[in-house]
């Protein structure tokens, strides 16, 4: 077996990904904390207070929202939580490995090293030696059950988890705009200035770094099941494909369009950016979120956990009313008589 597959399998170890989602919202925070802070820090002084204010809710509403979505899409789709209970965890190795030893004789190198996988990570060499070792069908099908295998989707799969994984990345881009705006209340500014290019912005991350690309991956593995493609690796590269034609192309597209055409004529006044919102790098490097979702639905466990982080920057994007870098358009801090 490649050292590839092995730091696959190591990654989806169930008890390592609920550590570590465990330890998301903390290292989701910490580094929010620290984003508001350098931008707190670089405003000057006598604005400090009013950007603190501001930039604080829009994270706060982004991140918080975020560590939600997990919560709140398992009760709309009546879905179990996709992160077990480590407790639970726990118990369901043991009992697996258990019935596995009072029905086979097993050697001391490979209970020693079962006995671990009951209650704690294994290390990489560990995995590469119990996968070694354990050829018989009985044996990988216990290990198909400590480490589930990643599925091999088709596009039926990511159409009917669409659903479920675009209302997670909704929800902070959602969170952003509504804490942006409470942010702008609260400094005492005029709020209803900015919520325009909020709504724009909004709808910009959602349609072209989220929604549209999930469409675009279902649609492309489509086209090569139609085509009998099964090439896992051309597989893989047509779901990116789908993603970078849908949601940088046509995301951006579409999103620019909505925002001329509806979202302008729903606000008479206000400092709206009326030329199209381009894509950036950090928006280009933001589709690794849906690179990450086509590998939630393949069932590499260990991603989902991921993907708070990269929909709070959407969020946090959305609620600061960010329209690019464009030189000609007066940011929404300048729109007030005490800017931040």
């Amino acid at each position: 077996m490649n050292i590839i597959k092995i730091f696959g399998h190591y990654l989806d170890q169930p008890i390592l990904v609920t550590k570590f989602a465990q330890k998301v919202p903390v290292l989701v925070s910490a580094a929010a904390g620290g984003v508001v802070a350098y931008d707190v820090y670089n405003t000057p002084k006598d604005n400090r207070k009013n950007r603190l204010m501001q930039n604080g809710l829009t994270m706060f509403g982004a991140v918080a929202s975020s560590l939600l979505a997990g919560r709140i899409i398992a009760k709309l789709f009546h879905t179990a939580p996709k992160i077990v209970n480590l407790k639970t965890l726990k118990k369901t190795n043991n009992n697996y490995i258990n019935d596995f030893y009072n029905k086979y004789r097993i050697d001391e190198q490979n209970r020693k090293i079962l006995d671990k996988a009951k209650n704690n990570i294994l290390n990489i060499e560990e995995i590469k030696t119990i996968y070694k070792n354990f050829q018989t069908k009985e044996e990988k099908e216990l290990l198909n059950k400590l480490i589930p295998e990643p599925e091999n989707i088709t596009s039926k799969d990511i159409f009917s988890e669409i659903g479920r994984l675009s209302v997670f990345g909704l929800i902070p881009v959602l969170g952003g705009i509504l804490g942006g705006i409470a942010g702008d209340c609260i400094a005492g500014n005029n709020y209803r200035e900015r919520i325009p290019n909020k709504i724009k912005e909004g709808a910009y991350q959602y349609l072209a770094n989220i929604f549209l690309c999930n469409i675009g991956a279902g649609a492309a593995l489509g086209i090569l099941e139609k085509m009998n493609i099964k090439s896992k690796s051309a597989r893989a590269l047509g779901m990116v494909s789908g993603i970078i034609l849908t949601g940088i192309i046509g995301g951006s597209a579409i999103a620019n369009f909505i925002g001329k055409k509806v979202i302008n004529k729903c606000f008479k006044s206000g400092n709206i950016q009326d030329k199209d919102r381009k894509p950036e790098p950090l928006d280009i490097c933001l589709h690794s979120d849906d690179i990450a979702t086509v590998a939630v639905m393949s069932g590499l466990r260990w991603i989902e956990p991921c993907l708070p982080a990269l929909y709070s920057i959407s969020g946090y994007r959305a609620g600061t009313g960010y329209r690019g870098r464009d030189k000609d358009f007066t940011p929404p801090s300048a729109l007030s008589e005490n800017p931040v």
